[in-house]
């Protein structure tokens, strides 16, 4: 009886297949920025502190983990500490890799400057400014600041002023100035020192005198007091070019005319000439009738 209910009841059912397990709480990125965090804050100096980060061994495509890490431990704190500075300097003197991770930080802290306070950002300006004064940073990425009334906050006025105050005390405002006008990088520097509207390069000088720094506006005051003469060259080109297409039109459409007047004008000719033949034998004729007796 045992066996037949065995063999009658049902055959327990095949345990179903696993597939691999998916992690979505990141807690890998959140045991990384906990390892970054008290790396920056228990490391002497910055030397052992970019060792002690590098034998993390951190994979491609998580630079900005520590980019950010970094710059936020560095906002973090009551006044600018240069070991911030120095341990970012180091890195992106590593590998172009950290410079785009630094450049794109940048990028994203000047899009969001206006949630910090202003010891942040004052910490923060002071951060990419060591940055940028010691080349360790590419001065392209000051292409993402467009320096007009429309595109700025309060908040990233302060810290354009922050920046350019930091670059011209430990650079120098002669050697600052030469940097800003390299004709190589025009068109980097030209959201921040605009050219293309008269309001916003008048904006731009009044800011820079504003914050003390008047001197790098010599080019931009140059390029505002030749700007009538430039506008009126350009219509006076405009007009020039208009004069000229109207002539030749006119001078198309004479020469189109020209063949069929000439053609009248040698009918007339022939008509007269024919008249005047004619003139001439009634004439000669009247002369002879008269000298004929009668």
């Amino acid at each position: 009886g045992a066996a037949v209910s065995a063999r009658t009841a049902p055959a327990a059912a095949a345990p179903a297949e696993v597939g691999p397990i998916q992690d979505l709480t990141e807690q890998d990125l959140v045991n990384l920025r906990r390892t970054i965090y008290l790396t920056i804050m228990s490391s002497v100096g910055f030397e052992e502190c970019a060792h002690k980060l590098m034998k993390l061994d951190i994979r491609s495509g998580l630079e900005m983990e520590l980019c950010n890490m970094l710059i936020e431990c560095c906002s973090q704190e009551r006044t600018y500490l240069r070991y911030y500075g120095l341990l970012g300097q180091r890195f992106c003197v590593m590998t172009k890799a950290w410079q785009e991770a630094f450049d794109k930080a940048f990028e994203e802290q000047y899009a969001m400057i206006h949630r910090l306070e202003t010891n942040k950002l004052r910490n923060v300006a002071k951060f990419f400014a060591h940055l940028l004064e010691t080349d360790a940073l590419p001065w392209t990425c000051l292409e993402y600041v467009r320096l007009n009334e429309e595109e700025t906050t309060s908040s990233s006025r302060i810290f354009v002023k922050i920046l350019c105050q930091e670059l011209a005390e430990h650079l120098g405002l002669a050697t600052l100035r030469d940097r800003f006008n390299d004709q190589y990088m025009s068109d980097v520097f030209a959201g921040l020192f605009p050219r293309e509207n008269p309001r916003d390069t008048r904006f731009a000088i009044n800011f820079f005198t504003s914050i003390g720094l008047g001197g790098l506006t010599d080019a931009l005051r140059k390029h505002l007091k030749e700007a009538p003469r430039r506008i009126m060259e350009q219509q006076m080109a405009a007009a020039r070019a208009a004069v000229g297409d109207s002539d030749s039109d006119s001078s198309s459409s004479s020469s189109s005319s020209s063949s069929p007047s000439s053609e009248s004008a040698s009918s007339c000719l022939g008509n007269w000439s024919n008249s005047l033949a004619n003139t001439s034998l009634y004439r000669s004729s009247l002369n002879n009738s008269r000298a004929c007796p009668k």
